[in-house]
């Protein structure tokens, strides 16, 4: 009797669920952008489809890095946020993360 060879296993799918309190909040935002009519759903789907295509991690890692940036595109093409002001806030929070203790919410100064 010949032994039945195993059954190959599926690859697994990305797990793209909330981990972390930020990728909830980006969530939101960009719900609240599409609810307030700053952003359509289609152009959402296309720049985050486009950042997710253009990706270097296959096991889709990067997924909300991906997300982030797909809204950062959307809002600095319809000129809602400059590169300079991006640039700011961004070195803003990670000067306030890296000077926030341990499981403190991470506050910006004068927001």
């Amino acid at each position: 009797m010949t032994p039945t060879p195993p059954t190959p296993t599926p690859p697994r799918q990305p797990d793209h669920g909330l981990d972390e309190p930020w990728q909830a909040q980006l969530f939101a935002m960009t719900v609240a952008l599409q609810d307030g009519g700053v952003i359509a759903a289609d152009e959402w789907a296309l720049a985050l489809g486009a950042r997710i295509a253009a990706s270097e991690a296959p096991d889709g890692s990067d997924y909300w890095d991906c997300w982030a940036a797909a809204l950062t595109d959307l809002l600095a093409a319809k000129g809602l946020v400059g590169q300079a002001d991006l640039s700011a806030t961004t070195a803003a929070w990670h000067d306030a993360a890296a000077h926030t203790p341990h499981g403190q919410p991470i506050v910006l100064p004068g927001r």
